[in-house]
């Protein structure tokens, strides 16, 4: 070969892209749903997990060459490949539960908005486009990453042996998601005045979200030994973040009511805040624009 990348284009397939054709990170795992389990809740409780992590993955890619420090653009940008990853293996599952041909490029790009089942806090905009803080991105980091650690903790157990390897894959890398978010509230809140004040308000800022991730939706409740109850998650998130803040020397937000609802519904049911659809037309636009393409 002439060069160095001539081994690299050389390919058989005219369409191999650069970062595709690695090895399948669930190889050898059984991929028969579990008997008894409905094919329509098993889809829409994948769909649920992997659209957290996709939303939220595309809000921290936002900080790219954004971040207050280079060490800091690549660890929120590796952070959101983490979460990206976690969402094409559950997107995917979530599409053989559904049956009906799609994959996870389709359940990603082609679905609308009230499709997506996300937790509002993954989606709430408080990156570098909007005017948002730094310390508000790690107020939301470090809730989710503490609360999807305890839920992929459990999810080791699930009955589906591709959620219980998902979770196992996963939790090493939200363990790091969380002591990396836990180590900046603690270094701000305990910082300048300044940065104490700010860690404060990015906490008031993404705090009503918080009930939303531990109230039980009917599908987990129907998927009994499959999925997790995120009532259940509450007493050991609450630990976590109390231990953090003592550290921080900040205290948990008060007077803070919930974030409001739509007719008692939210992210779970397709009900999303008014910054969803934005965040998807730019997501979604390159595929959108050229329908079938290959890369």
């Amino acid at each position: 070969m002439s060069n160095a990348y001539d081994g690299l284009v050389d390919q058989e397939d005219s369409h191999w892209a650069f970062g595709t054709g690695f090895s399948e990170p669930l190889a050898g795992v059984d991929r028969e749903l579990p008997a008894g389990v409905d094919r329509a809740d098993l889809s829409a409780y994948c769909l649920m997990l992997g659209d957290d992590a996709l939303v939220l993955a595309q809000r921290l890619a936002e900080w790219t060459s954004r971040a207050p420090e280079l060490e800091e653009d690549v660890a929120l940008a590796n952070i959101a490949l983490d979460l990206l990853g976690q969402a094409r293996m559950l997107l995917t599952r979530a599409a053989e539960a559904e049956g009906a041909g799609r994959d996870e490029d389709a359940l990603a790009f082609l679905r609308e908005e009230r499709e997506f089942r996300n937790v509002h806090l993954a989606e709430i905009e408080c990156g570098p486009f909007a005017g948002g803080d730094f310390a508000t991105t790690v107020a939301r980091l470090l809730v989710f990453s503490s609360w999807r650690l305890a839920q992929c903790s459990r999810l080791r157990a699930s009955a589906d042996p591709v959620l219980a390897a998902v979770a196992e894959k996963s939790v090493k890398e939200l363990a790091y998601h969380r002591d990396h978010a836990a180590q900046w509230v603690v270094r701000l809140g305990d910082g300048t005045g300044e940065s104490h004040r700010r860690m404060a308000a990015g906490l008031a800022r993404v705090w009503p979200y918080l009930d939303e991730l531990f109230t039980a939706h009917p599908v987990e409740l129907r998927l009994a030994g499959v999925a997790v109850d995120p009532a259940g998650l509450r007493a050991e998130v609450d630990g976590v973040l109390d231990e953090v803040l003592a550290a921080a020397r900040l205290a948990r937000p008060g007077d803070v009511p919930p974030a409001a609802r739509v007719n008692g519904l939210a992210g779970r049911d397709g009900v999303h805040t008014e910054v969803m659809g934005y965040l998807l037309a730019e997501m979604q636009h390159l595929h959108r624009s050229l329908p079938g393409a290959r890369w």
